[in-house]
């Protein structure tokens, strides 16, 4: 296929690269995806465009939003060599979609707030869905999020009924009550029961988040991060005494964690 050299390329060229790319003169790993071979692509080109976001780089957000759309363009190729959809197709889809869930602004329908907006989009995407009951909606949560993600969304549509906790106190009384199933389970020494009781403690720290109006992805992310800080310090606090952590004792890496937190 003939390609032209432009300035400045518009979604119709990124079309036409990827249907050089699959072609039988294109390029032999691009012939040889499918949606499975690069559905990991997908989640983690998804990713570093939201790192892109935290970290507020506008320029690498454009490269990364890109990247993106070049996942969702490869999906629409696969599926137009099919003859199944194409891209036109998914544009289509979302139009619409977007017209139908956006009555007070498409339609004669009035809202005045943002809750009410979200009140019709929830009542509107049930219906369209199929949705016949509460639990359809909680089962139409994606298994494919992340675990802590799927949870807080998972509890938050349940709670759309009245299946809440008055407060964050309830929660967190929950909390306490599965750590302690939890220790019973250890005691037990059932590996089972403790993979389950494990499950049921962090689905209900989710809630207590939820309350809390934190976000448990972030929450965990900046865990993570402050550890590797704090890991980090203790391995320099370990080179200034001429030595290095995995030769000091548990109590002296306890000793040098205190340390590196501050106390």
């Amino acid at each position: 296929m003939e390609f032209k050299r432009k300035d400045q390329y518009e979604i119709d060229d990124l079309l036409q690269i990827m249907k050089i790319l699959r072609s039988p003169d294109g390029c032999p790993w691009d012939r040889e995806q499918n949606h499975e071979s690069i559905r990991n692509c997908m989640i983690e080109e998804t990713y570093e465009a939201v790192e892109a976001i935290d970290t507020g780089d506008g320029a690498l957000l454009k490269e990364e939003l890109g990247d993106v759309l070049l996942q969702v363009v490869f999906h629409c190729e696969l599926e137009r060599e099919k003859h199944s959809f194409d891209f036109s197709d998914v544009v289509d889809g979302i139009s619409k979609k977007m017209i139908v869930r956006h009555p007070h602004v498409f339609g004669d329908v009035s809202v005045s707030s943002s809750d009410e907006v979200l009140v019709n989009w929830d009542a509107i995407k049930k219906q369209t869905k199929g949705q016949n009951t509460q639990a359809d909606v909680l089962k139409s949560v994606s298994k494919a999020l992340p675990a802590l993600m799927r949870s807080a969304k998972v509890q938050g549509k349940a709670a759309k009924v009245g299946f809440d906790w008055p407060d964050v106190s309830g929660a967190l009384q929950k909390v306490e009550e599965e750590t302690a199933e939890l220790k019973e389970a250890v005691a037990s020494g059932v590996a089972e029961n403790c993979g389950e009781e494990l499950g049921d403690l962090l689905f209900s720290v989710v809630n207590a988040a939820r309350f809390l109006k934190v976000e448990p992805e972030q929450a965990l992310s900046a865990a993570c991060d402050k550890f590797i800080a704090r890991f980090q310090m203790m391995e320099q606090l370990a080179a200034g005494r001429g030595t290095d952590l995995a030769s000091l004792s548990l109590n002296e890496l306890d000793s040098l964690w205190n340390k590196a937190k501050g106390k």
